[in-house]
């Protein structure tokens, strides 16, 4: 591989695992370092998952998994972005690209630009536009910034198929994965709080099949339970996410009412991850309900 034959990796969780493995499938050429602060903790999912990833090396700071590396792939939670981009600047190469794929507002993304242009790097901002599953490497991606069409051929090698350009300018690319999670999580949130009262009423069925009477699919309660699924596996990260979003329609100038409610239910439904046991609908719902009024 030209250029590239080393990555830092920040970030173990869902999308950095995927990513490790893709990218480490990709052939002997290419070093994978990787940092991520839960791998000192010996229980933790991270560290747990770098055990079955015995091509990652680890590193015990961010900055060491930096050096030598000609590209570093930022895939942290939404909160820790800005955090991850300073821990792991002092190791940064001269001239090396920062990809940036935390789903983040324009305003966030451009502050992590600032510093990493500041170390020397060369900045590219990344917006990953579906989940991470099925597609991995392959998922479509949004590149934007000073630097984004320099690296889209390289990534394009690297494997990450989904890789397009979207503007020289920064903030695009995040604006537009930002704009579309208002409609993505807030239909996870909605569906979560429709479904969980048309249930308590016993009315679930109805709500459903008018609801395919506006938004035809061939099986809606298999789709609810999948978008509900995603609140209550991901409702943390979402919420992170989804504060990002409020900052993302605060900068366009208005006042983001829905997607701040977004924040509260995503928040509100990681507590119920145990009721991802139910593989059908109502159990889902039926699991929910019951710990829920367990705790009032």
């Amino acid at each position: 591989m030209a250029n590239i034959q080393k990555i830092c990796l920040l970030g173990f969780g869902e999308v950095g695992q995927a990513l490790a493995a893709d990218l480490l499938a990709q052939g002997p050429f290419l070093e994978l370092c990787a940092f991520d602060k839960q791998f000192l903790v010996a229980d933790s999912p991270a560290a747990q998952a770098l055990q079955a990833h015995s091509g990652v090396k680890a590193a015990l700071w961010a900055d060491q998994a930096a050096q030598g590396c000609q590209l570093v792939i930022s895939a942290v939670t939404a909160a820790q972005a800005l955090a991850a981009a300073e821990s792991v600047l002092p190791g940064l190469e001269a001239g090396a690209f920062f990809l940036e794929l935390n789903s983040v507002s324009p305003g966030t993304k451009q502050a992590v630009a600032d510093k990493v242009a500041a170390a020397g790097g060369r900045f590219v901002e990344a917006s990953i536009m579906s989940p991470i599953e099925p597609k991995r490497l392959q998922a479509p991606i949004l590149l934007g910034g000073a630097h984004a069409r320099e690296f889209l051929p390289l990534g394009l090698q690297l494997g990450f198929a989904g890789m397009q350009f979207c503007s020289d300018a920064l903030g695009q690319a995040a604006a537009t994965k930002m704009c579309r999670s208002v409609m993505i999580k807030g239909m996870e949130a909605l569906l979560t709080e429709s479904l969980l009262s048309a249930r308590h009423y016993g009315v679930e069925q109805t709500v459903l099949e008018s609801l395919n009477n506006l938004f035809p699919l061939p099986n809606w309660p298999e789709h609810a339970r999948y978008m509900i699924s995603r609140s209550l596996e991901h409702g943390v990260r979402r919420a992170e996410e989804m504060r990002e979003v409020c900052l993302t329609v605060s900068e366009a100038g208005i006042d983001p009412l829905m997607s701040q409610g977004c924040v509260e239910r995503q928040a509100w439904a990681a507590q119920f991850k145990d009721a991802l046991q139910q593989d059908d609908l109502n159990p889902m719902l039926d699991a929910i309900i019951h710990q829920n009024q367990s705790q009032e």
